[in-house]
């Protein structure tokens, strides 16, 4: 099943010539998909979407994105540029679909804009991996990320990103990995690659953790995903170890744009 194509020609079916550009993001320009990533793609169009366009692009998107054999989850953002260009933060998204919404969904929620602060991620992301699907290259699209949006977008997840952490372990383990690292870099990098970063940072009780969440990521899905006892007792404290990292990083950061001489 090539979702990708179905994904643009969805797109284009539901909102035809006012689509600007279709773009890969995350694991499909960072480094290669791996057994349990998304489909990531972002949208821009002309304007914000009517009703009957979110119905129509919801209910197509229900129908070729999953978790079972055979289909990868799809992640679809939709941008009118009005809302992003000039860039301000946080910056407004005018459509969100991810299969940990399903639920909602179908018992008839459709997606709304909302104020979206992890659009600098995405746009950071587009603009390094240059890679349209449909339309103009990003840099005629989007403005330039400013690093200080970058650290408030990267933390403005945190608490809910904690949330889950007994419960989408590795994704979490991983995320917070990648975090520090944009902080330290100004790189979104993938998660594998931003894990062996942090792993040569880390204290040695804390790197099991990450090594087994970075192995995990390489080679499974999330249905094949165990945690022993010993490695659970240790997330948390892995945990709080990368938030003080994160703390201080984004402290400097602060620091630096109310004290810039």
């Amino acid at each position: 099943m090539d979702q990708t194509r179905d994904v643009v020609d969805l797109v284009s079916d539901t909102l035809g010539a006012e689509v600007i550009g279709v773009y890969l993001h995350g694991s499909s320009v960072l480094g290669g998909l791996r057994p349990a990533s998304d489909v990531d793609v972002l949208v821009v169009s002309r304007r914000r979407m009517k009703d009957r366009e979110r119905r129509v692009l919801l209910a197509g998107l229900l129908q070729i994105s999953g978790m079972e054999a055979g289909m990868r989850p799809i992640e679809l953002t939709v941008v009118s540029q009005p809302d992003v260009r000039p860039w301000r933060f946080p910056p407004t998204g005018d459509f969100l679909y991810g299969e940990w919404m399903r639920e909602e969904f179908e018992a008839g929620g459709v997606p709304q804009p909302v104020p979206m602060p992890d659009l600098a991620l995405l746009v950071t992301m587009v603009l390094a991996g240059d890679h349209p699907l449909v339309g103009q290259p990003p840099a005629q699209v989007f403005d330039p990320i400013p690093h200080a949006d970058l650290v408030q977008a990267s933390v403005a997840g945190i608490p809910e990103l904690l949330d889950d952490l007994d419960s989408d372990t590795r994704n979490v383990v991983l995320t917070l990995a990648r975090i520090w690292t944009t902080l330290a870099t100004g790189d979104i990098k993938p998660k594998n690659t931003a894990a062996d970063w942090v792993l040569t940072r880390l204290p040695p009780e804390h790197r099991p953790v990450l090594e087994h969440a970075r192995r995990l990521y390489l080679t499974c899905r999330y249905s094949e995903e165990v945690w022993s006892d010993d490695l659970k007792a240790g997330v948390h404290p892995y945990a709080d170890h990368v938030l003080a990292e994160i703390g201080r990083l984004s402290q400097e950061c602060i620091d630096g744009i109310s004290d810039p001489l």
